[in-house]
């Protein structure tokens, strides 16, 4: 029988944060396409090589967990790096919490002030 639905990459033109799970290191970028299962963005080129690293992707009102599995040369100054949407793990979202309640706690104590 063959499958007659497909799941295809849509273009989807927004600014990113790519957080590198293991460093924390944050790169900046532009979403060029995305699907259920996965999302692509064009960095600057001077940026590490991400394949084969778990990252959390930050994009307008969604959030990706995702590993990075192919990167691809683009013109000029810039590269595009293709992830594959994982499933959130339990130390993937506390840290997501932890980050989260950070940021309101800053904000708290800078209104006290």
């Amino acid at each position: 029988m063959e499958e007659r639905r497909t799941i295809n990459r849509v273009e989807f033109l927004a600014n990113s944060v790519i957080v590198d799970k293991q460093t924390l290191a944050r790169y900046f970028g532009q979403v060029k396409n995305i699907s259920p299962l996965g999302i692509a963005i064009t960095v600057d080129k001077r940026i590490p090589n991400l394949v084969g690293r778990d990252v959390i992707i930050v994009a307008e009102t969604m959030i990706m967990y995702a590993e990075a599995v192919r990167e691809d040369k683009e013109m000029g100054e810039k590269k595009s790096v293709a992830f594959k949407a994982r499933k959130f793990t339990p130390d993937v979202l506390q840290y997501l919490f932890e980050q989260i309640g950070a940021d309101l706690e800053d904000d708290g104590e800078s209104e006290e002030q």
